[in-house]
């Protein structure tokens, strides 16, 4: 048996995730966390060897998460799963760490294909991710002003130009709207940019919202 922890802060989709996975055969959940908090408290005592982390948490961002388990639970593989689109995700979440990426509108089957395919030791990257980095390899290309933010500021930009305000992106981000601001203007100083509107702008015209 797979020994998987799941860590997703929406009840329905981690009993989604949970079906499919146990309906396959071979793997089974050992544990289920909503936050970064209880998935500390769950690989307490659940056994884990492979993680479904979701990218977009409350607090802490997936990718904190995920350097955060490497360091405490370094056997520990990490399947990422997220709603944003691969292109711009995929390959930032191998490079920090982890071994698959996996996009929630995808067919279920490829989750327990990833799962096992983690566990054994190799990566999963979907045929689409394989060839963005089979082109990055023929042909470099240049790296984008986004590529330059650190998650936090990413995770702001793509809030901003969902339409939220900032005090709602604190309380999803979990931090102070003084914070949020100070990733606001540490995101217009870097793109170069103004106002709302041109960071707005700047999401649309490269696929980031």
């Amino acid at each position: 048996m797979i020994q998987v922890v799941l860590c997703d802060d929406h009840a329905m989709i981690r009993r989604g995730i949970r079906d499919t996975l146990v309906d396959s055969g071979g793997i089974e959940v050992t544990g289920e966390a909503g936050s970064y908090p209880e998935l500390k408290e769950t690989l307490k005592s659940a056994a884990c060897e492979v993680l479904v982390l979701d990218l977009n948490l409350p607090g802490r961002s997936g990718l904190e998460v995920l350097a955060a388990v490497k360091e405490s639970h370094p056997h520990v593989r990490t399947l990422v799963v997220s709603m944003f689109a691969e292109d711009q995700y995929a390959i930032r979440c191998l490079r920090a760490g982890a071994s698959g990426y996996l996009n929630k509108a995808g067919d279920p089957a490829d989750l327990a294909k990833a799962v096992r395919t983690i566990h054994s030791g190799r990566k999963y990257v979907t045929p689409e991710v394989s060839e963005m980095l089979v082109n990055q390899l023929a042909t470099p290309s240049e790296e984008t002003l986004h590529s330059r933010l650190s998650e936090r500021e990413l995770q702001t930009l793509i809030k901003i130009a969902s339409g939220k305000k900032l005090s709602d992106i604190a309380e999803e981000l979990m931090l102070s709207p003084k914070t949020v601001s100070v990733y606001r203007a540490r995101l217009l100083e870097k793109l170069a940019l103004s106002n709302n509107a041109e960071l707005t702008v700047y999401a649309i015209r490269n696929a980031l919202v």
